[in-house]
């Protein structure tokens, strides 16, 4: 029930309605070309905590968040903030996944975050368990296990959308495990995460039909360079590249709009 569509199983491109069978998008069906495969571009491998760093002497304890140096975003479709993550606007720091296991619960978003990689992204399901997007396989794990040195936060808000009863996103994560890399339609941890809570067909690679007037804005914001704003036609191009942004510090400068700064 529910999902059915998404678990259809293509190995060429092919012309689906993305709209969710589940009827809670109330926007018309659109049809556009759904690309399912998955090039998940971080992995969650075997980190020591200065691997990603954080330092014995820096480390959060069990009782204490701790500050990372991170570059922030601002995201718009139109005129419509859809993503923002602003220290000016929100509590960034880290907790250690000890911390965060008390501070969780079912069908949270949460984030693992180390330097030089992107962050990864769960849906936390209970009792230490998590369900993610990892080497092309939706799988369950202990978030214990698999943060292996990352530190993470909830970030059920980072994006503007109205989220879906905790109930209906684990019915997403939960009707999606065991699916390999032929059958999936998310191309990272994030999407994969996102679609969950949010339902958003916008989430899932080819999940949206382009056009002239709809285009989506990321605002970087760097220390002592101003703020970047770069254009995208699919909010999964905008998380390709934020993320990418994320792992290296480094923009595409033909990408950038009006020559970058603001």
């Amino acid at each position: 029930m529910g999902n059915q569509l998404d678990r259809i199983t293509h190995l060429n491109y092919s012309e689906l309605p993305t709209g969710d069978p589940s009827g809670l998008e109330k926007d018309e069906l659109r049809v556009g070309v759904a690309y399912f495969f998955s090039d998940e571009e971080e992995e969650v491998d075997d980190r020591t905590p200065s691997d990603c760093g954080f330092t014995k002497d820096h480390s959060p304890t069990e009782e204490e968040p701790y500050p990372v140096s991170e570059v922030e975003y601002s995201a718009f479709c139109s005129q419509e903030c859809i993503f923002s993550k602003l220290r000016e606007n929100e509590d960034l720091n880290v907790y250690s996944v000890k911390t965060l296991l008390t501070m969780c619960k079912p069908g949270d978003l949460l984030e693992l975050v180390g330097t030089a990689q992107p962050p990864h992204w769960v849906i936390y399901e209970h009792d230490n368990q998590i369900i993610h997007l990892h080497k092309g396989e939706i799988r369950k794990d202990s978030l214990l296990e698999i943060s292996n040195g990352r530190h993470g936060r909830i970030v059920n808000n980072r994006y503007r959308f109205r989220p879906l009863p905790p109930d209906l996103v684990m019915q997403n994560a939960v009707g999606h495990l065991s699916l390999r890399s032929e059958e999936i339609c998310w191309t990272n941890s994030e999407s994969f995460a996102a679609w969950c809570r949010f339902g958003k067909r916008e989430f899932k690679a080819g999940g949206e039909a382009h056009s002239a007037e709809q285009q989506y804005f990321l605002k970087v914001h760097l220390s002592g360079s101003g703020v970047h704003t770069l254009v995208f036609r699919s909010l999964e191009d905008m998380i390709r590249e934020r993320r990418r942004v994320d792992a290296s510090g480094i923009l595409k400068e033909l990408s950038l709009v009006n020559g970058g700064k603001e």
